[in-house]
């Protein structure tokens, strides 16, 4: 009866946490349609058979991207009857929003109509009855009627946008019965994929581009091309002799310089230059990690992203590379478990000091492998595909850009970065990889100094080159006004739009040079910089012809997202405008976004561009400083009252630009909002900066660290320790630790200090260490600190073999966590403790019942919040307390990366191993789990542990390892495989279990699908 209670409940708090209740318009008019759609279709009958109405309806929209169901028109009718509207009512989807809304078929809807048509005769005709619906030029809808017309558009010099079109054009038109004279979709595809790959560096440069001519010499010299001057000669033959061979390794090259002085511009520059109609002359991948689609913190997305470019370069290869990046975003997914699981481990004192460190360690080992591994892979079928396509031996040129978030000492990521790099060298010697950030900071991991180009402005002849292919039309005033503004590209291309908004008249454009500051030193340039950019800025937003729009656009700055809400509730009565309804906030909105100065960041959503905003966010106060401020006070009470990560991450981020107090700041942090808050740094004061760095999972830039106050630099200094500890730097981390001494009592550090003498083999010391601090400690009133410290206390003694001194320990930690009232902490000492006496000469079984009761008096509600406690607790009772592993796989569910399916697996082997009648039990549990997929020929996996995986994608792995532990199993292999796969990555000693016979390599499949196969590790 407990244990259903148990489960009931568990399933009542997952139904909790998945429920949520949309305030999505665009998803509450989508219930809306289904609702009227229900109410209209109330009692008619729905025949199989297509009327001819509908299907003439339908004939008439096939080839339109989307169209006014009210406006649709049939061949031979003068005008539309508007009898659209019901016919298609079944058909269609909503495009767009509110009053521009459209309806668009769906795709079998489409595919069904165009199959029907007559011939290419009738599908001209739909169309051209139709035209006034047609979108502006270019579009599918003007490219079939070209196709039908007899006169096809030509492909060259192709934006990838209308290539995009002209595919869906020849796709449609496929289907069109007796269409003929299409191109090959499958080489329209291929060049659309090239064009894509060229895409953002089109975008980067767009024809503006000037100077920069002894970088672009220095960026060919260095990946081996033909160069110019003599000085980048010079240094490429210098290259080559220090490093002995034309294959040697190469350092890495850094780019770096100020905000908007075009590093990205540059890079894009270079490669374009390095190809001929969208093909390189070089394999090149081009990482930007501003991308949503790659994270910094993920390196195996730059694997992935790079496998899918090559296989775009190489068509020949497509099938291996794609299968790879494939491969890759399964390792981010199992990636993403295992770091959400280290994650759960460093939350709690007892986890993160019994169990965190290890499992950091074993995590960004396991991470490296795993990544050096696919890059090896991917490295070694691009060397089959430049021999296949006659190359010799042509330099592989890795870009990475918008790099900053991850450089900083002990990072985690350049770690594995370095190795991903360092193992790809290995196998393609001439890699050479580009880097776009910072100046490159020492990390432990480094094995040679890279190379760097700093970027600095623009020569006066470039500068006048920029602002005349900006606008600027008179020769002599550009020179002018390069002069007043400088070589810094981000002001002269603010100084050109101000220009152009002057009209070129030579009054205006006097009045303009004549409004900026003279050029001063060097040592002032800087903030000259800010100024005249200041002041280019405001010359823009003069010329708005919206009073209104003009209002809002400068303190909007301030705001990471403006859209018609915000307006509304945030923006409009701080800048002391009088917006009542989201109508009228709307019409402001799109005045606003059609300014030059924002971007799209979303549905109904506009940012300013990144490199204008944190630049004026830089800019000394102004007397729209107090304006400024209101709006992000309004921001916060904005954001407090909405729900989601996204919403809190906004109310910290503006509560920090206002400079609160850390302390009160850091209340409001919940688990997850970090991602929303990476690169928010550089707009915060240094104070500030120092928290987010703390909060982030990372450290932070030196002059953060310089200006953070000691209790910050004391907590960015423990994550960047932690970090080089996971990595093995323990030398590093012990020379970090080793600054701004003395310590608080309860600084981090001193944990990490005795974890770091421990790791460096002295013991000794490190025990001397924790036994002081925690006496200091107890002292400060730091019971939290008292509490790691005596755990860690208690596991040093165990490693010295003094298990009663480190059973004390444990015993006084759960005395404090207990005094605290953290029934978690209390439960992880306990678990210590019950581990520490499995291992001992004369086990004490009471500590497990003791454990067993702990877990059973917690409600399901705090179990949830810490899975893998639960899990490790489960695995560690579940032999004198069956029932627990189905109550933990109810509340917290299986882990459900690649690991813990391994060791499921390797256990249903061992137990059919020992016992061979439970193979056909075990098959139809992995069958219903797998669902319909394993039944599809050649489309299902046939090893065990590629079943699990298809279970876990579809959501049943939980349901499976319950059924698994209803099957009687005399080995104990099942229940232990179930106990051990929730232990996965937790550290700790594996589950207890029977010896048995020699485990399995293979269990057959099921009919049909052979012997499964073990999963490449």
């Amino acid at each position: 009866m407990a244990t259903a209670a148990r489960a009931t409940c568990g399933r009542s708090a997952r139904r909790r946490r998945g429920r949520s209740v949309s305030t999505d318009p665009s998803e509450a008019r989508e219930i809306f349609t289904a609702r009227l759609r229900e109410e209209l279709r109330a009692g008619e009958d729905h025949p199989e058979t297509v009327s001819d109405p509908r299907r003439a309806y339908r004939e008439a929209g096939a080839l339109l991207t989307r169209f006014d169901p009210m406006l649709l028109r049939l061949p031979g009718e003068e005008r539309a009857t508007g009898g659209a509207v019901l016919e298609l009512l079944d058909d269609c989807t909503t495009m767009g929003m509110r009053e521009r809304a459209a309806w668009t078929l769906k795709s079998d809807v489409r595919e069904g109509a165009l199959r029907g048509l007559a011939g290419p005769g009738a599908a001209r005709l739909a169309l051209e009855c139709n035209a006034g619906q047609f979108p502006a030029e270019p579009s599918p809808e003007h490219i079939c009627l070209s196709y039908l017309s007899g006169s096809p558009p030509r492909w060259a010099d192709r934006t990838a946008d209308e290539l995009g079109d002209i595919l869906q054009s020849v796709l449609w038109l496929s289907l069109v019965p007796g269409m003929n004279g299409l191109p090959d979709a499958g080489e329209l595809q291929h060049t659309l994929d090239r064009a894509r790959l060229f895409q953002p560096l089109e975008r980067l440069v767009r024809g503006a581009f000037q100077g920069r001519t002894h970088e672009l010499d220095e960026l060919r010299g260095y990946v081996g091309m033909p160069v110019e001057s003599a000085s980048a000669r010079l240094k490429q033959a210098g290259r080559r002799l220090s490093t002995g061979t034309h294959h040697a390794p190469v350092p890495p090259l850094v780019i770096h310089g100020p905000g908007g002085m075009g590093k990205s511009t540059l890079l894009a520059k270079f490669l374009l230059d390095s190809s001929h109609d969208h093909t390189p002359e070089f394999p090149f991948a081009y990482i930007d990690f501003e991308r949503p689609t790659l994270s910094i913190h993920e390196p195996v997305t730059l694997i992935a992203e790079s496998a899918r470019q090559l296989a775009i370069q190489y068509p020949p290869c497509r099938t291996e590379l794609d299968a790879l990046a494939e491969e890759c975003q399964q390792a981010a997914r199992s990636q993403r478990e295992g770091q959400e699981r280290v994650t759960q481990l460093h939350q709690l004192a007892t986890t993160r000091t019994v169990l965190g460190r290890r499992s950091s360690q074993e995590f960004q080992l396991l991470a490296t492998e795993r990544e050096t591994d696919l890059i090896r892979r991917v490295a070694e079928v691009l060397v089959r595909a430049v021999a296949a396509a006659g190359q010799d031996h042509p330099p592989f040129v890795l870009v990475i850009d918008s790099f900053e978030e991850a450089q900083y000492r002990g990072s985690p990521v350049m770690g594995r970065m370095w190795a991903i790099c360092m193992a790809l060298q290995y196998v393609y010697p001439r890699l050479r990889v580009v880097v776009s950030g910072r100046a490159p900071v020492d990390h432990p991991a480094k094995t040679m100094t890279s190379l760097d180009i700093e970027l600095h402005e623009l020569d006066p002849q470039a500068a006048v080159g920029l602002l005349l292919s900006c606008g600027v039309t008179d020769p002599d005033m550009a020179g002018a006004l390069a002069d007043r503004v400088g070589g810094h590209p981000l002001s002269l291309k603010l100084a050109a739009r101000a220009a152009t908004l002057a009209g070129g008249e030579a009054d205006r454009m006097g009045d303009l040079i004549r409004s900026l500051p003279a050029r001063r030193h060097h040592f002032f340039r800087r903030v000259d910089q800010m100024l005249v950019q200041g002041i280019l800025y405001d010359r823009i937003l003069n010329h708005l012809a919206n009073e209104d729009v003009r209002r809002l656009a400068h303190p909007g700055l301030v705001l990471r997202v403006i859209t018609p809400e915000i307006i509304k509730d945030v923006l409009a009565e701080s800048c002391g405008l009088r917006v009542e309804t989201l109508d009228d906030a709307r019409l402001l909105f799109d005045e606003l976004s059609r300014l030059d100065l924002v971007e799209p960041a979303g549905p109904e959503a506009v940012r300013h561009r990144a490199d204008v905003r944190a630049i004026m966010l830089r800019l000394p106060g102004s007397d729209r400083t107090d304006v400024m401020r209101t709006v992000e006070r309004r921001a916060v009470e904005y954001y407090a009252g909405r729900g989601g990560l996204e919403a809190r991450a906004e109310e910290i981020y503006h509560r920090l630009r206002l400079n609160e107090n850390p302390r009160s700041v850091q209340e409001r942090w919940l688990p997850g909002v970090e991602r929303f808050l990476v690169g928010a740094q550089q707009e915060m004061s240094p104070r500030a900066a120092a928290l987010l760095g703390a909060n982030l999972g990372g450290g932070a830039a030196d002059q953060v660290m310089a200006g953070a106050d000691q209790e910050d630099w004391e907590r960015l200094a423990a994550r960047e320790v932690e970090d080089m500890l996971a990595q093995g730097f323990t030398e590093a981390a012990f020379d970090r630790l080793g600054e701004r001494r003395p310590w608080a009592p309860c600084s981090p550090l001193h944990s990490l200090l005795a974890e770091t003498l421990n790791r460096l083999g002295r013991g000794e010391e490190a025990r001397t260490a924790v036994s002081e601090a925690t006496g200091r400690a107890e002292g400060a009133g730091c019971a939290e600190r008292q509490l790691e410290l005596l755990l860690l206390s208690a596991r040093l003694a165990e490693e010295a073999g003094n298990l009663e001194s480190a059973g004390r320990e444990l015993r006084l930690a759960e005395d404090v966590a207990v005094g605290l009232g953290q029934d978690l902490e209390a439960m992880g000492a306990l678990l210590a403790r019950a581990r520490l006496v499995a291992g001992a000469d004369v086990p004490d079984p009471e500590v497990d019942s003791q454990l067993a009761l702990r877990l059973r008096l917690l409600p399901d509600a705090v179990l949830v919040d810490q899975p893998v406690l639960v899990r490790a607790v489960a695995s560690q009772i579940y032999a004198q307390d069956p029932e627990v592993l189905d109550h933990a796989l109810d509340v917290v569910g299986l882990p459900a990366d690649d690991e813990a399916l391994d060791i499921l697996g390797e256990a249903m082997r061992r137990a059919v191993a020992h016992r061979p009648g439970l193979l056909g039990a075990l098959m139809e549990i992995l069958d219903e789990a797998a669902g319909p997929a394993r039944q599809q020929a050649g489309a299902a996996p046939s090893s065990i542990t590629g079943i699990l995986r298809l279970a876990r994608d579809r959501g049943t792995l939980d349901e499976l390892a319950r059924r698994l532990l209803t099957v009687t199993d005399e080995s104990g292999e099942i229940a232990a495989g179930v106990a051990a796969a929730m232990r996965a990555g937790a550290g700790g000693r594996p589950a207890k279990r029977p010896r048995t016979a020699a485990a399995a390599e293979r269990v057959p499949g099921s009919e049909g699908n052979g012997p499964p196969r073990p999963d490449r590790p």
